[in-house]
């Protein structure tokens, strides 16, 4: 088996669905199924059951799917190990605001043990750039949230969390179960700083345009909220003051946690570092 026919394969499996694997793999369809086809043949069993509305796995395509990650990863560790040695050992990462995801933590520990002479530099970014820098070149991979403008960009989501509307613990609102948008229209929202993402700013003004103060990192949206009574958003399980409740919104898109790099950008230690994210945050 080549390894790119297994990144065929793990594409095809996690998205469960030809079109989507082969729009990101940066392909056209056929020879995607062609190759899949092949390495049915080279196992000698059916991957994947096929229906109009996509694909699943068969119980084979499952152990391979298993097999072909642990492969793909250590492949990778070996570039990287590579890349280091031949004196490449630095890594500059984004990260959204001043995120305290227990998921960040996992994946710095997890990183360590596959590249422990690699030198992570990080940089925290605030909410005007969804990007954290990466389309100025001023960082080589970033974990943030999307939504935002994907141009050029290549994006592995690594989680979906469900959002919630943040208020003053004493409002009204606040004793609510749930919410839905419409209850927060005649709110002010905050703003992201002028030239923020539209695609971006949307999103956390639930589509759309409000009125309200400009906020630059997450702690200034809280501090917006306790003193205002603007409304926020956030993330469903973020650790908020006792002087604030998140209550959750029915009608609200999930917020995603992504990895993002430029496409086209080859280095191996960009390939390690998603696919060490990917599998913390499967877990």
């Amino acid at each position: 088996m080549e390894l790119r026919t297994l990144r065929y394969f793990v594409a095809v499996a996690e998205e469960l669905h030809f079109g989507r694997a082969a729009a990101r793999l940066h392909m056209s369809q056929p020879p995607l199924s062609r190759a899949i086809k092949q390495l049915e043949t080279e196992v000698g069993a059916p991957l994947f059951t096929r229906s109009p509305a996509g694909v699943t796995l068969t119980p084979a395509g499952a152990v391979l799917l298993d097999e072909a990650r642990a492969l793909l990863d250590q492949a990778e560790h070996v570039r990287a190990r590579v890349t280091a040695a031949a004196g490449a050992a630095t890594l500059d990462v984004g990260i959204l605001g001043d995120s305290t995801d227990r998921g960040i933590t996992r994946l710095a520990a997890a990183f360590r043990r596959n590249h422990p002479g690699v030198d992570i530099r990080v940089r925290n970014t605030d909410l005007a750039d969804p990007t954290c820098g990466l389309r100025a070149g001023l960082v080589d991979v970033a974990l943030t949230r999307a939504p935002f403008d994907q141009t050029a960009l290549r994006v592995r989501e690594l989680r979906s969390d469900p959002v919630g509307a943040v208020l003053r613990a004493d409002d009204p609102l606040a004793r609510r179960d749930r919410l839905q948008i419409a209850d927060l229209g005649e709110r002010r929202w905050f703003q992201f700083p002028p030239g923020a993402d539209p695609i971006w700013q949307s999103y956390w003004n639930g589509g759309v345009p409000r009125e309200g103060p400009v906020v630059r990192v997450v702690q200034e949206c809280l501090q917006a909220v306790l003193w205002n009574g603007t409304v926020g958003l956030a993330p469903l399980g973020d650790d908020l003051p006792a002087e604030l409740a998140l209550v959750p919104l029915t009608d609200m898109a999930p917020s995603r946690v992504v990895a993002v790099w430029n496409e086209g950008d080859t280095n191996p230690l960009i390939r390690s570092f998603v696919r060490i994210a990917s599998a913390v945050y499967r877990h």
